[in-house]
């Protein structure tokens, strides 16, 4: 068994140590069920630990995570868990996190070929091509890719607003706002992009300037 192993079994003793220590009842508590306020939509890179960077505990936050952050209309496992949380746990946020430096983003502005993930990114590839313009007319490459990982983000919130699921919810006067963030792994920070929506009102204001 290798020493990185044992050391996460450690963690896992020493961290349920603490929690008791400080509330008894912690782990009988959360296993009663769950009332999370927000999804969160974010990248599987290991550097953006959800809870961790907002400070949320345990409960607190329903998480769904892919390659560069992607709201793709036929993904079912996205869809899935974008289903329970609007209409069986009632989250009234939903945040779509992309973060700068992101490895797919940037698989995305080239045209080399990695492999079975290049069918995924080609979703990505979509938009450069709908951002085409503006992204060219960035002659600094890192500031490209910076702007590219905002769009991404950008864009999957339009998606997200799209989908039947948020559709209904808002049809329905359910209490639901989405929002897009980008972090910052070289500081930690999160920032609010200004795509925040929580009716179509809002959404079709911004949404059919761009089409």
């Amino acid at each position: 068994m290798s020493e990185f192993y044992k050391k996460i079994i450690e963690n896992n003793k020493k961290w349920v140590e603490s929690k008791l220590q400080l509330d008894p009842e912690f782990f009988k508590d959360l296993s009663k069920g769950q009332n999370p306020p927000l999804l969160w939509i974010g990248c599987s890179d290991s550097r953006v630990p959800a809870n961790e960077i907002i400070g949320a505990a345990p409960g607190e936050v329903f998480v769904h995570r892919n390659i560069a952050n992607m709201v793709v209309h036929s993904d079912m496992n996205m869809l899935s868990v974008l289903d329970y949380a609007v209409n069986a746990l009632k989250v009234k946020h939903i945040i779509v996190c992309g973060h700068y430096g992101c490895g797919g983003v940037k698989a995305a502005m080239g045209n080399s070929s990695i492999g079975v993930i290049d069918n995924w990114i080609r979703h990505i590839k979509d938009v450069y091509r709908f951002n085409q313009a503006e992204l060219d007319a960035i002659e600094n490459e890192d500031d490209r890719f910076n702007k590219f990982v905002e769009l991404n983000v950008k864009e999957q919130v339009y998606d997200l607003a799209k989908t039947s699921i948020v559709q209904s919810a808002w049809k329905a006067g359910q209490d639901l706002t989405i929002h897009g963030w980008v972090y910052g792994l070289n500081s930690g920070y999160v920032t609010d992009l200004g795509v925040n929506f929580k009716n179509n009102d809002e959404l079709d204001e911004v949404y059919q300037l761009r089409f």
